[in-house]
């Protein structure tokens, strides 16, 4: 929400009671997932450093508006506390989502960089290493999420994709 001024994350009752704030930290936040256990969150932030980047990014958050261009995954325990940096890419990283064993994240990021639309899958523990690249597609791929018991992976991409720009919906068996 942005009740703040600044896209901060909350949890609240599923009636709307016991809004509660959880991060802090100027910048966007946002794109949040719970573990499956519901003991942590992962998401996706943003922030700027220097003064013209702290400039550029409340000239945008005043007119409703992020620039997704060096976005970072972070988690936090579900309580708001603990928030780690996972990533330290300098891309666009996000639909962050945890593995079903808690231990892992899978996200979408440009890291590649020879096109910053290509976006591909990748995997990382909590701790932020092991990065792996999971796809390998010259187009879009992106949101990713499992299966409740892990078996399957279910993630947006323009592969064959009939018209530019149009996403389709894939599931894969997931073999570890």
């Amino acid at each position: 929400s942005t009740r703040d001024g600044d896209p901060e994350i909350y949890t609240m009752n599923l009636d709307g009671s016991n809004q509660t704030r959880l991060t802090f930290q100027k910048g966007y936040d946002g794109g949040a997932f719970f573990s499956s256990d519901g003991t942590k969150i992962v998401f996706r932030a943003s922030r700027p450093k220097t003064e013209k980047e702290l400039a550029d990014y409340n000239d945008l958050v005043v007119n409703h508006l992020v620039r997704p261009s060096a976005l970072e995954i972070y988690v936090m325990d579900s309580d708001g506390k603990n928030i780690q940096q996972v990533t330290n890419l300098g891309q666009a990283s996000f639909a962050p989502y945890f593995f079903p064993d808690g231990k892992r994240i899978i996200f979408c990021s440009n890291l590649d960089k020879r096109d910053p639309r290509n976006f591909d899958l990748y995997m990382v523990n909590l701790a932020g290493s092991d990065l792996e690249k999971i796809t390998f597609n010259d187009s879009f791929d992106g949101f990713p999420m499992f299966t409740r018991d892990g078996k399957h992976l279910v993630f947006a991409s323009n592969r064959f994709n009939n018209r530019s720009h149009e996403t389709n919906i894939f599931i894969a068996d997931w073999v570890e």
